[in-house]
């Protein structure tokens, strides 16, 4: 059996991905880690996300087709989550709604990293 362990999203302002993803999760019970300057890690009980500024020091780019998807229990909080991002500058990229057999919502970071949220 095979399951994603972690993703890492790039960004070229630290400073802004942190305050961001800080306060998108700061209700979804995820441990935060900064084990260097370049990279910050929220953990879930079998996953990890993360931001950072990319390795080989060249600037961050969004993938194009590339995307995060994070599931949540409500469809309130995929529509929390969606308005929260929506608030703490994010694009959107598809309002809260039903989509096939999953009700989700689709935003951009700061970094234009795209990332949907479903119940």
């Amino acid at each position: 059996m095979m399951k994603m362990n972690y993703f890492v999203l790039g960004t070229n302002n630290m400073d802004a991905a942190t305050q961001f993803y800080d306060s998108l999760f700061e209700t979804a019970g995820l441990n935060k880690v900064v084990p260097t300057d370049r990279m910050t890690y929220w953990l879930g009980e079998d996953f990890a996300f993360a931001v950072a500024i990319p390795f080989d020091q060249n600037p961050a780019t969004h993938g194009n087709g590339t995307m995060v998807g994070f599931s949540v229990e409500t469809r309130e909080e995929v529509k929390r989550l969606y308005h929260k991002a929506i608030e703490l500058g994010g694009t959107c990229e598809g309002e809260p709604n039903q989509r096939g057999p999953r009700f989700s919502a689709y935003i951009r970071d700061l970094d234009k990293n795209k990332i949907c949220f479903s119940d």
